[in-house]
C-alpha cells in the first residue's frame, strides 16, 4: 500500500533485515515512505527502516541484500556503543554544569572537558569527534530552549528510559549510493557500511547541490531495530494559496475524524486478533515471571527478551497508526484550502478520575478507558500533522473554541439540553426546529461555523504561545 499525495523529507533507516515490507504490513512499509525527503526547518512526521549490510566487496552481495548474521550482530553492537558513549557524554556535560560556577558555563570551557573525558574514559572514544560536538551542541540548545521557555530543564538521561541515538553531523561522512531501486548504501563513522531502505530520491551525486544537499544524519532505535533519518536542506518555492472549499472536522474515539460535509474518516484495530492474542500472552507472561523476582534484584534476561517482544508489537500498532494519519492528514490536506479544528485541552480531558481519600471518584475505571482510547487516537498528533501540509500546500489551520460544539444544533443555532440522544444521534429538542442527523457531522459544522462568524483563536505572537513547565528556574540554573 502506498500514499497519495506529497512525501515528507526525512529518511529513516533500521540496522537490521527489514521485516515489514510484506503486503500483510503496509504500515510500517508507508511509515519508511512517509520519512525520507524534509527540509530542515520542518518537523519530520516518522521513521522508515534502515538495514545494515555485511561488510563485503562483492556488489553483488548488496544488491541481493544477504548477509551474515556475525558481521550484522558486530555493526548494531558498535552502534549501541555509539549510543551509550552518547548518552554517558550527556551525563558527564550535565554534572559537569552543575558544578562549575556561572562565569565558566561556556561553550569552550564544556568543549575543553568532553576532551578531557574523551581522554580519561576509554569507552567513550568509541564516539566519533563530531558525534561528541553534537551531543555537546544539543546540551546548550537545550538550556536556550529551557529559558525560552519552550521546554523543560536538562536532566540526565536513564539507561532504559532514554532513546539511544547518534548524530553524524557532517553529510560528507555518510557517502550515501544507491545500490538499486529498493536500497541504498551510507557509511556510518567507526560502524561501516549500512543499507537502508531507499523510499524517496535523495539529493546524492548529480543531484546534489549547495541549495538542495544532505547536511547529516541520526542514528535513532526503537523497539523495531535501529533508523536513520537525514537532514536535507533543500530550496523550497512558496506554495499558491489552495483553491480548495473550507472544512470543519470533530474529532472524537468512536469516529476518529467527522467532517462538516459528511464524510467520515475510520480506522479498525491496529492490531490483528492473532497479534493481540500474542500479546497478551506475553503480558501474563512477564507479570509471571516478575512475581518471582525479589526486591532490588535484577531483571533476567528472560524477562528482559519478553519486554522487548511486548514492545516490539506495540511498536508495530504505533506504525500502523501512524501510516493511517499520514494517509489520512495528506489527504484531507490536498482536497480542503482551509480546515479548522476544536482548540482542545487534552491534557486535561485524561486526566485521571481517581479524586482522594478524603472524595473518592466515581466511575474509575471507566474514566481510564477513555483516557487511553483519547491518548490512543492521537488527536494532538493529527492537528500537527494537518499544520504543517496544509502550509505546505497554500492552505490554512484554524482553530475555534471547542465548548458547545457538540450541543449545539447546527440548524438552528440553539442549544438544548438532551438534544444528543446518543453518541451518533442528535435530535434537536428546540419546539421550532426538531431537526435530526448525526452527532459527529452536526460537531463539524459547528466547528466550521463558528470560523466563519470570525471566532477562530489567534494565538499570542512570540515566545508567550508557549507555557514555562512547572518548577523550572531557568534564571537559577544559568
Amino acid at each position: 500500500m502506498r500514499k497519495a499525495g506529497r512525501r515528507s523529507n526525512k529518511p529513516h533507516t533500521t540496522l537490521r533485515p527489514d521485516r515489514g515490507c510484506d503486503e500483510d504490513s503496509a504500515a510500517a512499509h508507508y511509515v519508511r515512505s512517509q520519512a525520507l525527503g524534509r527540509s530542515d526547518s520542518q518537523t519530520a512526521p516518522n521513521s522508515p527502516a534502515l538495514t545494515p549490510l555485511t561488510p563485503s566487496t562483492k556488489d553483488e552481495n548488496a544488491s541481493t541484500g544477504k548477509s551474515r548474521t556475525g558481521p550484522l550482530g558486530l555493526l548494531v553492537l558498535k552502534t549501541d556503543d555509539q549510543a551509550h558513549a552518547a548518552r554517558t557524554m550527556w551525563n558527564l556535560l550535565h554534572a559537569w554544569w552543575r558544578m562549575m560556577p556561572k562565569e565558566k558555563r561556556t561553550l569552550a570551557h564544556a568543549d575543553a572537558a568532553i576532551r578531557q573525558a574523551r581522554q580519561d574514559v576509554g569507552f567513550l572514544a568509541v564516539l566519533p569527534a563530531q558525534a561528541a560536538q553534537a551531543v555537546l551542541k544539543t546540551y546548550f540548545q537545550a538550556w536556550k530552549n529551557c529559558w525560552d521557555g519552550r521546554a523543560a530543564a536538562p536532566n540526565f538521561k536513564g539507561r532504559f528510559r532514554t532513546v539511544m541515538s547518534v548524530d553524524v553531523p557532517q553529510g560528507r561522512d555518510l557517502n550515501i549510493v544507491r545500490v538499486h531501486r529498493r536500497w541504498g548504501m551510507a557509511s556510518i563513522p567507526k560502524v561501516g557500511r549500512v543499507r537502508f531502505r531507499w523510499t524517496k530520491d535523495l539529493p546524492v551525486g548529480k543531484r546534489a547541490c549547495v541549495e538542495n544537499r544532505i547536511t547529516g544524519a541520526r542514528l535513532i532505535k526503537d523497539a523495531l531495530g535501529w533508523h536513520i533519518a537525514f537532514r536535507v536542506q533543500t530550496l523550497e518555492v512558496k506554495p499558491d494559496p489552495h483553491q480548495g472549499p473550507d472544512v470543519g472536522i470533530d474529532v472524537g474515539v468512536t469516529v476518529p475524524l467527522a467532517l462538516s460535509n459528511g464524510e467520515t474518516y475510520e480506522h479498525g484495530e491496529w492490531l490483528t486478533a492473532k497479534e493481540k492474542a500474542r500479546l497478551l500472552h506475553l503480558e501474563q507472561r512477564a507479570a509471571r515471571r516478575k512475581q518471582h523476582r525479589r526486591p532490588g534484584e535484577r531483571t533476567s534476561r528472560r524477562l528482559h527478551h519478553t519486554y522487548d517482544q511486548i514492545a516490539g508489537l506495540r511498536a508495530k500498532a504505533k506504525r500502523r497508526a501512524l501510516d493511517w494519519q499520514h494517509r489520512t492528514t495528506t489527504a484531507i490536506a490536498h482536497t480542503y484550502g482551509t480546515v479548522v479544528v476544536e482548540a482542545l485541552t487534552i491534557t486535561n480531558m485524561v486526566k485521571s478520575a481517581r479524586g482522594t481519600i478524603e472524595e473518592p471518584g466515581k466511575s474509575v475505571a471507566q474514566k481510564a478507558g477513555l483516557n487511553r482510547s483519547i491518548i490512543g487516537e492521537a488527536w494532538g498528533r493529527t492537528v500537527t500533522m494537518l499544520t504543517y501540509k496544509t502550509a505546505r500546500l497554500g492552505g490554512t489551520l484554524h482553530k475555534v473554541p471547542a465548548p458547545g460544539t457538540s450541543r449545539r444544533c447546527s440548524a438552528c443555532g440553539f442549544t438544548t439540553p438532551g438534544s444528543r440522544e446518543s453518541q451518533a444521534v442528535f435530535v434537536c429538542r428546540n419546539p421550532d426546529c426538531g431537526w435530526s442527523g448525526n452527532a459527529d457531522h452536526n460537531a463539524a459544522h459547528n466547528v466550521l461555523h463558528l470560523y466563519r462568524m470570525g471566532l477562530a483563536l489567534i494565538p499570542a505572537a512570540g515566545r508567550a504561545v508557549a507555557r514555562r513547565a512547572k518548577r523550572v528556574k531557568p534564571a537559577a540554573a544559568r
